[in-house]
């Protein structure tokens, strides 16, 4: 017997789990929470639960996998063997193959692998529950490993889906919409919209499929924020903190729909209180130009002892070049005469 709903959607447009249309899952992130790994992040996003880790950049073995111009970075994906009901085999399969390497292939553009020739970054990402969008999931939380173990990135990279269920395309499906629904199209992009990653399961027109690439760059704008705030709280400074305490945003950025606002604020006021304290004082300005000078003189006086005939030279040439031009301007000013000839 199937239990699949009668409708995923009901009249008002909510779905079965109390979302709307254009809804994300909430999603809450730890960051560092391995010791043994450069960098890790575990992440929960409804129901999924998963682990990245990032160890590297370090020697590449055997040799003959090296790069001389760059970095090879390793994607695994895995599932538990008890992070569905009923318990898969454990091990690589076709499915965690082929998954691990369009995901690694997400962070091709914006991992800047020539620092690292020669070397290998390897990221792993273990689902410990799975509740459909898994691969999105474990994208997302590798970036925040990736952030944490301090690999050079041109910017972050996140991931949503987005399906068709009753006829309507809805953004990051659930397992039942995800099992049961017309399509599913996992997307991951860069902040400037750049899409790293694409698959589809299903059936779309491309009126629908341009309709969801729109929808998952918005979904994916509220996981940037996310992720952000995230990495604020772990790397942000002190002055950081003073500035949101007196900003009054601690209590805002715990919000998914102000985050960003946040966090751009936190920017621009911490950049204007760097400002206001590297302004230097007039007289200070003052005072170090002074010395500045006098240490200029100096050394055209050493230079002068030095090479003294070669500047001798050089005056004279200018002197009579100029001859001309100052014998005129004597003759026509009668009262500085006496002056020029001196």
């Amino acid at each position: 017997m199937s239990d699949k709903p009668e409708k995923f959607i009901d009249e008002n447009g909510i779905r079965l789990d109390g979302r709307r249309v254009d809804e994300i899952r909430p999603m809450t992130v730890e960051m560092g929470v391995l010791s043994r790994a450069d960098g890790s992040c575990y992440l929960e996003w409804g129901n999924n639960k998963v682990l990245a880790a990032v160890y590297g950049p370090r020697e590449l073995h055997p040799r003959r996998l090296q790069r001389p111009g760059e970095a090879l970075v390793r994607y695994r994906y895995n599932m538990a063997a008890f992070s569905v009901e009923d318990r898969i085999r454990p091990g690589p399969s076709r499915r965690s193959t082929e998954i691990s390497k369009v995901s690694g292939e997400a962070f091709e553009p914006v991992v800047m692998k020539q620092f690292y020739p020669s070397a290998v970054i390897d990221v792993f990402a273990e689902v410990l529950q799975a509740d459909a969008g898994t691969r999105t999931a474990a994208i997302n939380a590798a970036t925040l490993a990736l952030v944490d173990a301090g690999i050079p990135m041109k910017g972050l990279v996140a991931a949503c889906a987005v399906g068709k269920v009753d006829g309507q395309l809805v953004i990051d499906l659930n397992k039942p919409e995800d099992n049961y629904g017309d399509a599913d199209l996992p997307i991951a992009m860069t902040e400037d919209g750049e899409i790293t990653l694409l698959q589809m399961d299903g059936n779309l027109t491309v009126e629908e499929i341009n309709k969801g690439v729109e929808m998952v760059k918005a979904g994916c704008e509220q996981i940037f924020a996310i992720q952000k705030a995230a990495l604020l709280e772990k790397f942000g400074t002190a002055e950081e903190d003073e500035v949101l305490e007196d900003a009054g945003l601690q209590a805002e950025i715990s919000s998914e729909e102000n985050v960003s606002e946040a966090v751009e604020e936190v920017e621009e006021l911490v950049e204007e209180a760097a400002a206001e304290e590297t302004e230097v004082p007039e007289d200070e300005e003052v005072e170090e130009a002074e010395t500045m000078f006098e240490e200029d003189v100096a050394e055209f006086e050493d230079d002068e002892e030095e090479n003294g005939e070669e500047l001798e030279v050089v005056v004279t040439e200018v002197s009579e070049e100029e001859i001309t031009s100052e014998s005129e301007d004597i003759e026509s000013n009668e009262e500085e005469g006496d002056k020029y000839e001196q």
